[in-house]
């Protein structure tokens, strides 16, 4: 005879076990499936990885995403063909909608980036001639950057909004939209002022990639421009970064806006002795045989005289701001020794005059009156006094 305590716990295990596969079968066939899609998948991304095709570049934006999102979307139907309570499943449903947004969402962000590398890619700034191309990378850049941060706040936006809570919430901002809208713009303000100041700065361009600047005094070239900052790198290796709408609402110095050529100087204070016509023919001979040199501008003029010197400008001309400065020094050292060792008198000196001492011990003529030296109209209104003439009390 049967033990009944037995038959009752083998019927609860048969219970148990039949309820238990209405789980594991859905649920262990879409990881399985899922599983081995996602490993798939990234085999193949692997093996693009070293590609260069239209193809392969393709396959390697949308394979990360892709062998993420396959589990999940298998997940899906499995867990809605399982008994499990209303509450539970619309939880867990909950979270793999927010795994397939935030999927969807990374790979909407690869393929901006990935056409941004792309443009990038075709249009390359390490050429003699890249106006054009750093025009086009500017507006890539700055573009691609407001695209990303938009699909971002889209998709954070979507997976919020499928909390209750949050509805509610949004519902209420929506009912006292004017006061909230006030102090979200308020507080907002410099988010979308550097915003529109990226867009401004991708549309009209006055500073692009590789420009050349003077910010703050400061000389150096556009390194980087973000969606809210731009990184400016000085000649000596330092950055500076400066807030998008610095370069909207402050005058600064583009070198580089319409072409990178530029004039460069170089002043020396010389004797009035010196033989402007030689420094002139010498300052062409440098200049021709300088590769430096772009063959438009080398002039010698004599722009300011003192009491005791003159002053020559040097002005030559440059393909880019580098070898304007290269340029103006090499001009400036070569003249240099040029004046030192043909024309040592054309150098700033100091004259003076010594008086020998008989000169000294000679009777001195009559002091001239005060009132012969004078002009007439004398400015201070006082009287002459003659030397030696009491002064009236």
């Amino acid at each position: 005879m049967r033990d009944p305590v037995h038959s009752c716990t083998q019927r609860g295990h048969a219970v148990a076990w039949h309820y238990l596969q209405q789980f594991l079968w859905p649920i262990g066939t879409a990881l399985v499936v899922g599983g081995i899609g996602a490993w798939a998948v990234l085999a193949l991304y692997r093996r693009l990885r070293g590609r260069d095709r239209r193809r392969a570049r393709i396959g390697r934006v949308i394979g990360p995403p892709l062998a993420m999102a396959l589990p999940l979307l298998l997940l899906v139907p499995a867990l809605q063909a399982t008994p499990l309570p209303e509450h539970t499943l619309d939880q867990l449903l909950r979270v793999l909608h927010i795994g397939l947004t935030a999927c969807f969402v990374w790979l909407l962000v690869r393929s901006v980036a990935a056409g941004e590398r792309a443009i990038l890619r075709s249009h390359p700034i390490d050429v003699s001639d890249n106006l054009a191309a750093r025009r086009i990378q500017t507006q890539t850049r700055v573009l691609s950057r407001v695209l990303m941060g938009g699909i971002i706040v889209l998709g954070a936006s979507l997976v919020l909004l499928t909390f209750p809570m949050v509805q509610k919430i949004g519902t209420a901002l929506l009912a006292s939209a004017g006061l909230i809208g006030l102090v979200a713009g308020i507080a907002a303000k410099p988010v979308f002022g550097n915003l529109i100041a990226g867009l401004q700065i991708a549309v009209t361009q006055p500073i692009r990639l590789d420009d050349v600047v003077i910010v703050e005094g400061e000389w150096g070239r556009i390194e980087e421009i973000g969606s809210s900052y731009v990184v400016v790198r000085i000649w000596d290796e330092r950055r500076m970064v400066v807030p998008l709408t610095w370069f909207i609402e402050h005058p600064f110095q583009n070198w580089t806006r319409r072409s990178a050529d530029l004039l460069g100087t170089a002043f020396l204070w010389l004797d009035y002795r010196a033989p402007v016509a030689a420094i002139r023919t010498e300052l062409e001979r440098i200049c021709r045989g300088e590769a430096l040199w772009d063959g438009r501008v080398c002039v010698t003029q004599v722009t300011e005289t003192s009491e005791r010197a003159i002053q020559v400008r040097l002005l030559v001309s440059a393909r880019s701001s580098g070898d304007a400065f290269d340029l103006r020094c090499l001009v400036r050292e070569r003249m240099l020794d040029f004046l030192a060792r043909e024309h040592p008198q054309s150098l700033p000196q100091v004259r003076a005059r010594l008086q020998h001492e008989d000169e000294l011990d000679m009777p001195r003529g009559p002091r001239a009156r005060t009132a012969d030296v004078r002009s007439p109209g004398a400015e201070d209104g006082e009287a002459a006094i003659v030397p030696g003439e009491a002064e009236p009390l």
